[in-house]
């Protein structure tokens, strides 16, 4: 509806998962939805792959159960910005239309 074209790669996918299938796409942003509780080993694993390929600009976004304790060390490792419960899909498309490579 906000005229991005979304890649889908499905539940349950690793980091390397993540970050072979951005860049095979050449995606702008990565958004992980995450309600494990491993976003602190996931996250940053999915920003370290992705910035060894050479995706250096490509945002990452995480949305989810993650704890406001752990956000500004997840920003630190690379993370652009976390989405918490409740947050609109419009605040997150303003986000990313602010934020995005043009």
């Amino acid at each position: 509806d906000a005229g991005m074209e979304v890649i889908n790669t499905g539940l349950r996918q690793t980091p390397e998962m993540i970050a072979s299938a951005a860049l095979q796409e050449d995606v702008d942003a990565v958004g992980v939805s995450i309600f494990s509780g491993a976003h602190k080993t996931l996250c940053p694993r999915i920003v370290e792959l992705l910035r060894a390929s050479g995706m250096d600009d490509t945002l990452v976004v995480v949305g989810g159960i993650i704890p406001t304790e752990d956000i500004a060390d997840l920003k630190a490792k690379g993370i652009a910005e976390v989405f918490l419960p409740g947050t609109s899909t419009e605040d997150i498309v303003e986000y990313l239309n602010a934020n995005l490579r043009k």
